[in-house]
């Protein structure tokens, strides 16, 4: 598989808390330039990146993010703010706590509130599978499906770990029809990427993606872990 191929389903990211908007600005040209699936940033950048790119390139931002514990109602309110400053994707954090308890309905209602505050952007549904069982990562599968999601996605980068060639078959193998799987944490090289691919993944997050081009111009930021990726 052709580097640009791997680059066109990468979310070129930068999550850092301390990140800046010169940080950010110069992910957007490389994402432009390497012709990426989006850019995924901190919700506070949004509004600038999208007046920036100017629907040269689609913005993806997080919700409840990094940890998942905040309300639904919390969640559906950044996602409608996400989407009123030109988000295009959202990546939500589940919460954890809940789908721990068994309390599928309410894991599924957030969701389903997410999904509607989305209006019809992409939605993609972080599960952080480090800290999930096999039949945990399975139930969410369906839940993620039922709730709307276009994908569920492995992991934010801020937990234990990352993502598993034996976590990204079991979503592909239990995600029903029309649920993709997004691979994210700890990918560093293209070998990874195409692994990631190659075993049904249709987005990867990632802060490495500039290396594999050789177009990096900014080797201080993207060595250093970007949280999700």
């Amino acid at each position: 598989m052709e580097i640009q191929e791997i680059l066109s389903h990468v979310d070129h990211t930068l999550l850092r808390p301390d990140a800046t908007w010169p940080e950010i600005r110069a992910l957007c040209d490389e994402g432009l330039a390497l012709h990426t699936a989006s850019v995924c940033i901190p919700p506070l950048f949004v509004a600038p990146a999208s007046a920036y790119l100017g629907g040269r390139l689609p913005v993806c931002t997080v919700i409840g993010f990094p940890n998942g514990y905040t309300t639904a109602a919390a969640k559906a309110a950044e996602a409608r703010r996400a989407v009123k400053d030109g988000a295009a994707e959202l990546d939500m954090v589940i919460a954890i706590g809940l789908l721990k308890e068994g309390r599928y309905d309410e894991v599924l209602r957030e969701i389903r509130m997410v999904r509607r505050a989305c209006s019809g952007r992409v939605l993609k549904v972080i599960v952080e599978t480090c800290l999930l069982t096999d039949s945990e990562k399975i139930r969410m599968c369906r839940l993620a499906h039922e709730g709307g999601a276009d994908y569920i996605k492995t992991s934010t980068g801020f937990s234990t770990g990352g993502a598993t060639p034996h976590d990204v078959r079991l979503l592909v193998a239990h995600a029903p029809q029309g649920l993709k799987v997004k691979a994210s944490g700890g990918i560093r090289t293209p070998d990874q990427a195409r692994e990631y691919l190659s075993l049904g993944a249709d987005r990867l997050g990632t802060s490495g993606a500039a290396h594999w081009a050789g177009a990096d111009n900014r080797p201080a930021a993207n060595e250093t872990k970007q949280g999700g990726y």
